[in-house]
């Protein structure tokens, strides 16, 4: 309800707090892959080594045609903005570009974190233009960016609605006071499957267990994220530890039950968000994947946390270094704090608006939404999740390698 929106926020703030405000350490987190041993030796993009008061380097800066060419390109993940299903269009998109005459070149090219920095990393590193003026980061690659030096900082001057945003998301030690990144959205790592699937296979259309996600009735027909933090995080809540705070024993021994899944055939696929595709098609039954999209595939296909606990993050908006139109990234960051713009959006993505006063602009879009527990999720629905524990450099790597052996990479 609207009346809970504090003890929402609250419990949000208290769940980000006790877990990004220690990374700052790190400096290589996630990098999977051929990319992850050179990601580990750091390097800063070409910045500034002076860096600022908040302690991140500053970044190169490239000069801001903005004015003069009305263009923006924009990174982001798949099934993240508002689209009109008839026509393809998206509404809030074109609106902005036919209030300010700013041609927007929205890219769905953010499949997986690493994937996207791997693609980018050598042009970061060289102080080279990556021809994005947005890209779209889960928390713990924006940190990795911003440390790096691979963002620009905010002119806040010219994002006046930065002051809508809920004020939990401003405390984060990654970026205090959000010098560099906006929230876009939050979610959930969650269950998701196609009902009738399920229904014929092991005699329910609901998924609540990773018991029954593991039932030998789905043998191949199961997909898991590449996201290491939301696949590990949901089995160590399953194995009964806790995702914010567990041991090197106990991961490895959620590794152990990863290994034996991927190869006796159980899990078909590990994915970004591709493993949508293999949903519509019917290859995969059900799948540890991100909250929102479920509701985008439409009333046959449902989406729960686990009884044991999901996963909760946040993805950020940040200007890469030697981006060319800065001043345009900066309006349309201000256009999307807008609260009815971003009731717009949640209302399609049913991800977790970080813009204070969209769950009251929801009544005026679509009532049934305002209590939605995906949307403005209260203190109960937080308190089934966990955001995953911070990593120092050496077990990122460590962990990363584990994870990219346990799925045959």
């Amino acid at each position: 309800m609207i009346s809970n929106q504090p003890e929402m926020i609250a419990a949000i703030a208290g769940t980000m707090r006790s877990t990004v405000s220690r990374r700052r350490l790190l400096q290589a987190a996630g990098i999977g892959g051929a990319a992850m041993a050179v990601a580990a030796c750091g390097g800063t993009g070409g910045s500034d080594a002076s860096g600022d008061a908040s302690g991140a380097p500053s970044a190169a800066a490239a000069e801001d045609l903005s004015d003069t060419d009305k263009a923006l390109f924009w990174s982001n993940w798949p099934l993240y903005i508002d689209i009109d299903d008839d026509s393809g269009e998206r509404p809030s998109l074109d609106r902005f570009m036919a209030d300010t005459g700013i041609t927007v070149t929205y890219n769905e090219d953010v499949n997986d974190n690493s994937e996207f920095y791997a693609k980018v990393r050598t042009q970061l590193e060289q102080g080279q233009e990556i021809g994005r003026d947005i890209v779209t980061l889960t928390d713990w690659m924006a940190g990795l960016w911003i440390q790096n030096g691979f963002v620009q900082k905010l002119d806040k001057a010219n994002i006046p609605n930065f002051s809508n945003m809920i004020s939990s998301y401003l405390d984060v030690a990654f970026d205090p006071g959000r010098e560099y990144s906006m929230p876009w959205q939050s979610g959930f790592g969650a269950f998701g499957w196609n009902k009738s699937q399920l229904s014929d296979a092991i005699g329910t259309d609901a998924l609540v267990s990773v018991d029954q996600l593991f039932d030998p009735k789905l043998k191949g027909k199961i997909s898991v994220l590449s996201e290491m933090r939301d696949t590990m995080g949901i089995l160590l809540a399953w194995l009964g530890y806790d995702p914010s705070n567990f041991t090197d024993d106990q991961f490895s021994e959620a590794i152990e039950a990863l290994t034996l899944q991927v190869d006796n055939g159980q899990i078909r696929q590990v994915a970004g968000n591709d493993y949508v595709a293999a949903m519509e098609s019917g290859d995969v039954t059900a799948v540890i994947g991100w909250s929102g999209d479920m509701f985008q595939l439409g009333d046959a296909f449902g989406v729960a946390l686990p009884e044991s606990g999901g996963t909760l993050w946040t993805d950020n908006m940040m200007i890469p270094a030697l981006a060319s139109h800065k001043k345009n990234a900066e309006l349309i960051m201000n256009y999307y704090y807008d609260p009815a713009v971003a009731a717009e959006v949640a209302a399609y993505v049913q991800y977790i608006s970080p813009v204070q006063g969209a769950q009251e602009a929801m009544a005026d879009i679509d009532p049934a939404l305002v209590d939605n527990q995906w949307i403005f999720p209260d203190s109960a629905t937080l308190a089934n999740s966990y955001v995953f524990m911070p990593l120092t450099d050496a077990q990122d790597v460590e962990y990363q390698r584990a994870f990219q052996k346990a799925i045959g990479n």
